[in-house]
């Protein structure tokens, strides 16, 4: 908007006074179905109860293949009134990659999750499994590649094949999109598992960091937190927006960290809904922006959100890993790779884990804290709305795909 560009944004009516704060115009979902991302139980019953790849499945087939073909007649139906140049779509709304193929504008991806597309370097996105590049790692991979959309995720094939031929485009099995004009990544190559064939039109592009809201508070004890000179360790635990139930990693944490000389920060939550009192040396807040928050932190404790964690890098925090939900085993496996912090490779670990990784990783000189300054450095080299703009500009201008370092 700032570049002088007409916007149309297609998304749920939450968020359309966001929308509409930008001055671009809201379409809202018309076809497609509209619920609170933020309550995906109400929308969709008995997703919660699941864990793990049962749940990655469920999200598959229900949230995300369920709403393509609403979504394609969606977008269709508006251009036939306003004609975008391109399109730009975070990474699970697939609809207008779709329409692209019979004739739509072309279509960029933002991944605001961990990077999933095909690779014989890797496993398939969201089975959790890490990266093997040898001889017999790709020979697992290619195995894991062929049973992931035929066998794991072959109700989704199905489902996707199905809504395909009604759609008018090609059939194909699900696996993670790839778009043929333009990728945008909101990370770096550090972070994400290394391969030798990842597509030329994929960018790194940095962290997204989200603005300061218009209305928000400082907690009261803020300025215990800012003191100067620092007299103790500090480390923030979240479980970001989804999986947000307390007892899983929160109220573990804080039990673990109760009786440390360290301040312990709980974000995302109010102390009321804590199974217990509040340890001395606990904060707690319902909302605090990052971008605050985080210069001030040692040690972040996470079930791995991809946003929290880039954010936390680039701040050069290491990372203590603990999510097994949506996309978080995948995170946690790249904290792993990257040697970022350490994974503890459950949703719900113990207080006895949690203090163990925790005190790994406070010491100056331990080797994952100086990696994590490393990363802090490589993102420092990216402003990734601006990068984000000029690229999505040039496909806008040009049609044709871009390639990272100009070259097909």
């Amino acid at each position: 908007m700032r570049r002088g560009h007409e916007l149309r944004w297609y998304t749920g009516r939450k968020y359309a006074a966001a929308v509409e704060r930008t001055g671009a115009v809201w379409e809202p979902f018309i076809h497609a179905r509209d619920f609170d991302d933020a309550h995906f139980e109400t929308a969709f019953p008995g997703r919660d109860a699941l864990t793990g790849l049962r749940q990655i499945k469920f999200d598959i087939q229900h949230v995300f293949v369920g709403q393509i073909e609403a979504q394609f007649r969606d977008i269709q139906i508006l251009q036939r009134f306003w004609r975008p140049d391109a399109v730009l779509a975070e990474q699970t709304l697939i609809a207008p990659l779709l329409l692209a193929e019979v004739g739509g504008p072309p279509c960029a991806l933002l991944g605001v999750l961990p990077l999933g597309i095909v690779s014989t370097d890797t496993a398939p996105f969201g089975l959790g499994v890490l990266p093997n590049a040898s001889g017999w790692g790709r020979l697992r991979n290619r195995a894991l590649h062929w049973a992931a959309p035929h066998l794991i995720f072959g109700a989704a094939s199905r489902q996707l094949a199905g809504q395909c031929r009604r759609m008018g485009v090609r059939p194909r099995p699900f696996v993670p999109p790839t778009a043929p004009h333009l990728m945008l990544q909101a990370s770096v190559p550090s972070f994400e598992y290394p391969a030798h064939d990842q597509p030329p039109q994929l960018h790194f592009i940095g962290p997204m960091t989200p603005p300061l809201p218009a209305r928000w508070s400082l907690p009261e004890w803020w300025p215990e937190l800012t003191e100067h000179p620092k007299t103790r360790p500090v480390v923030l635990v979240t479980q970001g927006t989804l999986a947000t139930d307390p007892r899983a990693l929160i109220w573990p944490t804080l039990q673990a960290l109760g009786t440390e000389d360290m301040l312990v920060i709980a974000a995302g939550v109010q102390d009321t809904a804590l199974p217990g009192p509040l340890p001395a040396n606990a904060r707690t807040t319902a909302f605090v922006p990052f971008s605050l928050l985080l210069p001030y932190v040692d040690v972040y404790v996470t079930n791995g959100g991809y946003g929290g964690v880039q954010q936390a890098l680039a701040h050069g925090i290491p990372i203590v890993a603990a999510g097994t939900s949506e996309d978080k085993a995948e995170v946690a496996n790249r904290v792993q790779v990257a040697g970022v912090g350490l994974n503890l490779r459950t949703h719900a670990p113990t207080s006895a884990r949690l203090l163990e990784a925790v005190r790994t990783l406070l010491p100056v000189q331990n080797p994952m804290r100086a990696r994590a300054r490393a990363l802090a450095a490589e993102m420092g080299r990216h402003d990734a709305p601006n990068e984000a703009a000029s690229l999505v500009e040039q496909l806008a201008r040009t049609g044709q795909p871009v390639y990272a370092g100009g070259t097909q």
